[in-house]
């Protein structure tokens, strides 16, 4: 392994039992950076966990107690330490400054002869994806819960994204030490709220700021951590006052256990004690079932707890070998029970060898001052430094210069990778959910990666129009990291677009491209695309004439204009009904022109008109002063004869909007929809929570993502979507109308202004 120094040093008897004041790496990694051939580890003790959590339950501070007691880091730093320097897993400056995780970030480590890959996760909802990435592609979960605030609202949210991909994991209640923590409250909460078969493994001995260990139930014994960093783990007898709640707790545990598996059923049933060995290999069974959540307690600040959780990670979570990974071969189809044919799904072998072909997901992308670097799990096979992938969705075919193994920003290269592996490619075009294969005979892709879709966009735009370089820069970059955010130009209001999870998560965005693109930007409500439609069926009638000396200009158009039915009011038509030659037929398409330009611009509120048909019907030309160009001008002033004499009214978008939250808080969101003009289509209850479809107009839509999630303390969720174009109320038309006027006449007037200030210089 790497001495503190930087050299290499002989492995030590305190790194082969797990232990080191240095870095701990892996067989395999050790031998990479000595350059020999060491033995490939067995898959069987390798764990892929993620530490998932609601925002501020202590995720990042376990992972750093982590690294610590497993020797990956020689001190430990706190999340916003008086040092300066934060936590490992938190690289990034803002996340420092905010002492919030915003990236997932992967690091790998060894405890007791075991590798563990561990990515550390956000916990706010707004970076939702990252866990959602991360939980895709990992085996196994640690799900945190605050000791005092319990299971909340992003609690919940990873819960299903755990449930979507079939993510076995345990439970540690951390913060323990905080005033008000109540361990048993938050089990309770964990089975009430979550529906997980939940039971103690541990007890605390002591009361918040006087918690002075723990008491594991299995193994019969007290665990009290010494040290300056609770490094060196004390194991005693369970000190008498907690010998009968033990007990207690150690029935509840086998009661769980009896209800999902069939052996310690069995032994309950004949009223037998299960020995430590069967209530061990009972809980492990039942957790990779996802029948049985084992919770562990702790508090991660004060450095109690952490060691007895890695041992649990090891003993309970599944290795590669036991969860189960399919890839979709498109050469070989099959047909459904809905008699759709879809490619079928071949199962990925876990074999840590070159013999089967090699197949790695694409789950993350980060852009760094190398280039893409793009994170990747490997799923069957071996790949070596130097090797050539295909990509299965493109066909692109690169050579994989360097291998590397992450710990959070840090990268170390290595030699090769087998299945199991987390690893990272640099200079690799791709997209996030990509597949590789090294050969390219072989078809196979995994299954992609569930992008939630974004709830709330706000106008950006660069503070410095010289910055336009900068800022497209930074999009792009972005957009590419982040499948969630989203940046585009809306023609209808011509203003640029950004479109992401949350407030927070667009902020943050805005504040990274000031930093790293020293590119400020101005955020801002965006606008809404109004449309201006014609209510009645109006005639026109219009002669344009025009002489001025030389060629002179004659048109004249006759027919009527008529709004179209509600299904087709986000389109214009035309329509020639003229007979004979008093409009020649070349002369036609100018009329058509001029009717579509005008609907590009209303007259009523300056939105795009639609829903409007154009009927020509009859009309006159001259033989020398006719033109296409005249009868182009007389479309168009036909359009504003008929804003004179035809009733008009604004359309605005209408959204469907489907609202997900618990029971609770149903009378709240009801009250605060009504507020903003929903109409409610559909209500549906399931298991304490709570489904309301309804529609909406956008332009009250605003500022619901803060609202919903402040009603709902941060639990409730929605998804909008686009659904029609509505008559506005005539509230919202006299204020667009008045808005419209009040800009035409400021236009004028800056338009006289201007021409006063040229002739007097003149």
């Amino acid at each position: 392994m790497w001495s503190a120094c930087g050299g290499l040093s002989r492995p030590s008897r305190a790194w082969l039992s797990g232990w080191t004041s240095g870095r701990a790496v892996s067989r395999r990694s050790y031998a990479a950076s000595t350059g020999t051939e060491g033995p490939i580890i067995d898959v069987r003790k390798m764990r892929n966990i993620g530490i998932s959590a609601h925002i501020d339950s202590g995720k990042t501070t376990l992972t750093e107690r982590i690294l610590f007691y497993t020797g990956r880091i020689a001190a430990i730093h706190e999340v916003k330490g008086k040092d300066g320097v934060g936590a490992t897993m938190d690289s990034m400056e803002l996340e420092r400054q905010r002492g919030i995780t915003i990236q997932s970030a992967a690091t790998y480590t060894l405890w007791k002869d075991h590798n563990i890959n561990i990515i550390d996760t956000p916990g706010h909802v707004d970076f939702t994806i990252e866990v959602e990435r991360s939980l895709r592609v990992l085996d196994a979960a640690v799900l945190v819960l605050c000791a005092v605030g319990g299971v909340q609202s992003q609690s919940m949210t990873v819960n299903r994204q755990m449930k979507r991909y079939g993510v076995p994991c345990l439970s540690f209640i951390n913060k323990l030490d905080r005033m008000g923590a109540d361990p048993f409250k938050v089990l309770k909460q964990l089975r009430a709220k979550l529906g997980h078969n939940a039971a103690l493994l541990h007890l605390p001995i002591g009361k918040e700021s006087q918690t002075q260990g723990i008491i594991d139930i299995v193994n019969h014994k007290a665990l009290y951590f010494d040290g300056d960093f609770g490094q060196e783990v004390r194991e005693e007898a369970i000190p008498s006052q907690f010998l009968t709640q033990t007990q207690d707790y150690h029935h509840e545990l086998v009661e769980n256990l009896a209800n999902c598996d069939d052996h310690i059923g069995e032994i309950f049933l004949e009223e037998k004690t299960p020995t430590t060995e069967e209530i061990h290999a009972a809980i492990r069974r039942a957790t990779l079932k996802r029948a049985f959540t084992p919770v562990l307690m702790g508090t991660a600040l004060k450095n109690k707890g952490v060691q007895p959780l890695l041992d649990a990670v090891i003993s309970y979570l599944p290795n590669p070998t036991e969860i189960e990974n399919f890839a979709n071969d498109p050469s070989k189809i099959t047909v459904n029970a809905e008699g759709q044919e879809v490619a079928q799904k071949v199962r990925m072998n876990p074999e840590r060898s070159n013999k089967h072909p090699f197949v790695g997901l694409a789950f993350k992308l980060e852009q760094g001052k190398f280039g893409q670097l793009t994170y990747v799990r490997v799923y069957q096979g071996s790949l070596k430094k130097g090797d050539t992938v295909y990509n299965t969705r493109t066909n692109k075919r690169t050579r994989i210069p360097r291998l590397l193994q992450m710990h959070s920003d840090k990268m170390e290269d290595i030699a090769e990778v087998f299945a199991g592996d987390i690893c990272a490619f640099h200079g690799l075009d791709c997209a996030s959910g990509d597949s590789f294969v090294t050969d390219k005979g072989v078809t196979l892709s995994m299954e992609s990666i569930h992008v939630p879709d974004p709830v709330i966009s706000m106008s950006i735009k660069p503070a410095n129009p010289k910055d336009s370089d900068s800022f497209s820069k930074a999009v792009q970059r972005f957009t590419k990291e982040d499948p969630t955010y989203s940046v585009w130009f809306d023609d209808d209001v011509k203003e640029t677009i950004a479109s992401g999870m949350g407030e927070l998560h667009l902020e943050i965005y805005a504040q990274r491209m000031e930093r790293e693109y020293n590119c400020p930007v101005v955020m801002g409500k965006p606008k809404v695309a109004f449309r201006e439609t014609l209510l009645e069926k109006t005639k026109f009638d219009y002669w344009h004439r025009k002489q001025t000396g030389g060629r002179g200009e004659y048109a004249r158009v006759m027919g009527f204009f008529e709004p179209l039915d509600t299904a087709s009011n986000t389109v214009n038509e035309f329509l020639d009904k003229t007979i004979g030659t008093n409009i020649p037929k070349p002369f036609v398409p100018g009329v058509k022109k001029g009717f579509l330009d005008c609907c590009k611009k209303g007259r009523l509120a300056g939105f795009k008109i639609v829903g409007v048909r154009m009927v020509l019907e009859d009309g006159a030309s001259h033989e020398v002063d006719s033109s296409e160009w005249a009868f182009y001008q007389a479309s168009q002033f036909a359009v504003d004869d008929c804003y004179d004499d035809g009733p008009w009214q604004v359309l605005e978008p209408i959204m469907l909007v489907e609202v997900v939250l618990p029971e609770e808080f149903k009378g709240n969101i009801l009250a605060t929809l009504s507020k903003r003009e929903a109409v409610i289509l559909n209500m549906e209850g399931d298991e304490g929570w709570f489904t309301l479809t309804m529609e909406a107009p956008l332009n009250r839509m605003f500022g619901f993502s803060s609202e919903l999630r402040s009603l709902t303390q941060g639990k409730g969720e929605y998804t909008m979507e686009y659904s029609r174009y509505a008559p506005a109320t005539p509230e919202v038309q006299s204020q667009l109308v008045r808005e419209y006027q009040k800009s035409l006449e400021e236009e004028e007037a800056a338009k006289s202004s201007g021409g006063g200030k040229k002739k007097k210089k003149n």
